[in-house]
C-alpha cells in the first residue's frame, strides 16, 4: 500500500542562502503562493531571528497562504524559538524547526560541548518549542557524519520530548546513497519510539548525490523530504524537488505518493529562476532547456516513432508542451522531415534525400539550423515566407531618474511600422514595443544572456524562449549592445510563429 510522502520545500530558506539570490518580501510571497499551487505540504519560510526582513517575510507568507504548513527555522536557543513563534502567529498551520549539531566535528569544534550535553540541549529545545506549537521538527545537524548509535540516542530522546518530525540532514553532502539509506534504516530499526515521528531527509549535493541519497532515504522509510526548486542552495545546492517527485512517479516500485501537481513544475521552476536571477543549467534534469531536447539522429528517429524510446518522462507531465527535435549536424532524415512538415513541406523520398544532403553541408558550417535555413534548403526564398520581420531602428532612453522608454521600427512584410513603449527597464520597454507591433500575446519563459568574448566590449549572446498559444518558440541573437541583441532575439522567436 502506498504511503504519503510529505514535500517540505526550503527554497525560501536554504535555497535563498545562495549568494546574490535574496528575495524581498513581495517576491517571497509570490514564490510561496506558487509553491502552494504546486502542492507542497510544508514551506520553510525562513530563519526568523536572522534578520527583520526574514521575520517580516514569514509573517506575510503566513497571511498569504493557507493550505501548507508554514515552518520557521531556529537553533536550539530559547530566544530563537520565541522569535519563531511570534513570526508564525498568523499561520493557519505552523511548525517550529529546531535542532543542534550531532557529529564529532560539530560537538567538539563548533559547539565545544560533549555528547551528553547535546542530548540535554536537544530535549530542552523541543520541549520549549512544544510550549508554542504542537508540530515540532528536530534537525540533527551533520547527521550524515554522525555515528548511527549516537544519532539513534538523540532521535529517541527528542521524540520522547515531543518531536513530531526528525530531520536527518546530510549537511555536507558526504554520504553515499548506500550509507544514507542504511542510516535511515538503522534509525527505523533501533529507535524504540520511532513510530511516533516521521523521519525526514535533507541532503546536500556536494558530491552530486543529493537526489540519490534522498531516494535511498525514502526506500528505507523516510516519509518527508526537504527539497528546493531547481536544487538551489548553499555550495553545490540541495536536493531538487522536481527530481525526487519525478523519480517517484517514474518508479512504481517505490511505495509512496505525493500531492504535487507535476504539471506546474516547469512554470514554478522558471518563476524561481527569474526572481532569484539564477539561470538553470541547460542539462539540468527535468527542467533544463535540454532535458527533453534531442539532436542525435538515432535518438530523434526513435522519439518521433515512439516517445518512450528515449524518454522516461512525458514532458507534458511537468508542464512542457513537447520534446524538442533540434537540428544539428548529428541529426538524421527523420528530424529534418519532421521540421519540413511542420513548415508545410511534404517531400518525396528523392526530394528529402536531396534536401538532407544540402542540410548536412550547411549544418557542418552552422551551429544551429533555423527555419530560414530550411526554407533556403528546399528552394524557397525568404520573400516567399509567410511573415518577414526585421529590426530597422531601435532607440532606448533609460537612467536613474528616467522612465525607461523604447522606440522600435520593424519591417513587417515590407511595411515599416513604429511603436514606442515604456517598461521596467530598457529591454522590457523594447519588448513591449515589439509586442505592440506584432500584436501577439507572448509569455517570456526564459531569458538568458551569455558573454561570448572577454572585456568591456564583450559580445553578448541572448537566448529567449517565448510561449504563444501553448507552443514554445526560441530566439537567438548576439551583439555588443545587449539591448539590441535582446530585441533581435525576441524578433527571431516571433518570426517562427505561424
Amino acid at each position: 500500500m502506498e504511503e504519503k510522502l510529505y514535500i517540505f520545500d526550503t527554497t525560501l530558506r536554504d535555497g535563498e542562502q545562495v549568494p546574490g539570490c535574496q528575495l524581498n518580501t513581495v517576491e517571497k510571497i509570490e514564490v510561496a503562493r506558487a509553491l502552494e499551487e504546486l502542492g507542497v505540504d510544508i514551506i520553510e519560510a525562513g530563519f526568523p531571528i536572522s534578520s527583520p526582513g526574514d521575520f517580516n517575510s514569514i509573517v506575510e507568507i503566513s497571511k498569504a497562504v493557507t493550505r501548507p504548513i508554514i515552518c520557521g527555522l531556529t537553533r536550539a536557543v530559547q530566544k530563537d524559538i520565541d522569535v519563531a513563534a511570534d513570526a508564525l502567529k498568523f499561520a493557519k498551520h505552523k511548525r517550529i524547526h529546531t535542532g543542534i549539531g550531532t557529529s564529532f566535528y560539530h560537538i567538539n569544534y563548533k559547539l565545544k560541548s560533549n555528547p551528553e550535553e547535546i542530548i540535554e540541549r536537544a530535549i530542552a529545545a523541543v520541549k520549549y518549542a512544544k510550549r508554542y506549537v504542537e508540530d515540532v521538527e528536530f534537525y540533527a545537524e551533520d547527521a550524515g557524519r554522525t555515528e548511527n548509535e549516537y544519532l539513534a540516542r538523540v532521535i529517541e530522546a527528542v521524540i520522547g520530548a515531543g518531536a513530531t518530525v526528525c530531520n536527518i540532514p546530510d549537511t555536507t553532502g558526504y554520504c553515499t546513497p548506500y550509507e544514507y539509506g542504511e542510516k535511515i534504516k538503522f534509525l527505523r530499526e533501533n529507535v524504540k519510539n520511532i513510530d511516533k515521528a516521521i523521519l525526514s531527509t535533507h541532503c546536500h549535493n556536494d558530491l552530486g548525490m543529493a537526489t540519490a541519497n534522498t531516494v535511498a532515504g525514502i526506500i528505507n522509510g523516510a516519509r518527508q523530504v526537504e527539497v528546493t526548486l531547481n536544487g538551489i542552495g548553499e555550495r553545490a545546492g540541495n536536493t531538487a524537488l522536481e527530481e525526487v517527485v519525478m523519480a517517484i512517479k517514474s518508479h512504481k516500485d517505490i511505495p509512496v505518493y505525493t500531492d504535487i501537481n507535476t504539471k506546474n513544475i516547469f512554470k514554478t521552476s522558471r518563476l524561481v529562476s527569474t526572481l532569484m536571477r539564477m539561470p538553470i543549467q541547460p542539462n539540468k534534469a527535468i527542467v533544463g532547456r535540454n532535458a527533453f531536447a534531442h539532436s542525435s539522429g538515432i535518438h530523434q528517429d526513435g522519439v518521433l516513432k515512439n516517445r518512450e524510446s528515449y524518454e522516461i518522462i512525458d514532458p507534458q507531465d511537468v508542464g512542457i508542451n513537447e520534446s524538442a527535435i533540434v537540428l544539428t549536424a548529428r541529426s538524421g532524415r527523420a528530424a529534418l522531415n519532421h521540421h519540413l512538415q511542420r513548415l508545410g513541406f511534404n517531400l518525396t523520398p528523392d526530394e528529402l534525400d536531396d534536401a538532407y544532403n544540402k542540410f548536412l553541408l550547411l549544418a557542418d558550417r552552422k551551429k544551429d539550423i533555423n527555419d530560414d535555413d530550411l526554407y533556403v534548403i528546399v528552394g524557397v526564398g525568404k520573400a516567399e515566407q509567410k511573415r518577414k520581420i526585421k529590426l530597422k531602428y531601435l532607440n532606448v532612453v533609460c537612467g536613474k531618474s528616467a522612465i525607461p522608454m523604447a522606440t522600435v521600427q520593424l519591417i513587417i512584410d515590407g511595411e515599416v511600422c513604429t511603436a514606442t513603449a515604456s517598461g521596467a527597464g530598457p529591454i522590457n520597454a523594447g519588448f513591449n514595443a515589439v509586442c505592440q507591433l506584432v500584436q501577439k500575446k507572448l509569455t517570456l519563459e526564459e531569458f538568458l544572456v551569455q558573454a561570448v568574448t572577454r572585456g568591456s566590449d564583450d559580445v553578448g549572446k541572448v537566448h529567449i524562449q517565448v510561449e504563444n498559444k501553448g507552443n514554445i518558440y526560441y530566439g537567438f541573437s548576439a551583439n555588443t549592445d545587449i539591448v539590441t541583441a535582446s530585441v533581435e532575439a525576441l524578433i527571431d522567436a516571433i518570426s517562427k510563429i505561424n
